[in-house]
């Protein structure tokens, strides 16, 4: 039997145990989910103290939620999960007026994009921009930042992002290309800053030189 089999099965047994509103199925999915769902809403708002009060609020609205109504299958629970924390981040936005998000480079949350199909070289040059893309990704607007954070933060599908955004595959995956259009545009520019500043450098020591 596959892994994913085994798991589809596990799945089902825990899916029919929270319809019965068993409170240790709902530790397992909490135990499963917490660290994602966390990861979420910290890089959507920026405070640990903060994340760690709304993740807790989000996973007891999902309890209250299982008892009151039908859930269809495990992957709707993720999705609920994910709901739920984005109408959370949204009243946290309202009540605070704080829209700042973490710091890319939290030690116990980094952004980590990882292609398994590049060579060692076009690794390290990714390495190299990941510093410059870490910088720029605030400055998204909200909808792309929050669509980049899903899939390549909590690694979500676009299935699973469609889902939790109430969009079709079609419109997330146009939505995910204009995102990283979006950020790319960014990082370019301050590439070509970059070379532009770097040249005139350049020609300043080597008119030094000639002075000397």
């Amino acid at each position: 039997m596959s892994i994913n089999l085994v798991q589809k099965f596990k799945d089902q047994q825990v899916l029919s145990k929270l319809k019965s509103c068993d409170k240790e199925a709902f530790i397992k999915v909490y135990d499963d989910n917490v660290k994602d769902i966390h990861r979420f809403v910290y890089f959507k708002i920026g405070g640990r103290e903060e994340a760690n009060d709304l993740t807790s609020m989000i996973f007891l609205k999902a309890w209250n939620h299982i008892q009151n109504k039908t859930l269809e299958d495990a992957k709707t629970l993720r999705a609920l999960l994910y709901k739920i924390a984005r109408n959370a981040i949204v009243d946290y936005y309202r009540e605070t007026g704080n829209k700042v998000t973490a710091s890319l480079d939290d030690e116990d949350n980094r952004l980590e994009v990882i292609d398994e199909a590049e060579n060692p070289q076009e690794r390290l040059d990714r390495t190299a921009d990941l510093e410059l893309i870490k910088s720029k990704l605030p400055l998204l607007k909200e909808e792309y930042r929050e669509v980049i954070i899903m899939k390549f933060v909590n690694d979500l599908s676009l299935k699973e992002i469609a889902e939790i955004s109430e969009k079709s595959k079609g419109n997330v995956r146009v939505l995910l290309h204009r995102a990283l259009n979006a950020l790319r545009e960014l990082v370019e520019q301050d590439t070509k800053q970059g070379i532009k500043q770097d040249t005139k450098q350049a020609k300043l020591a080597g008119n030094q030189g000639a002075k000397l």
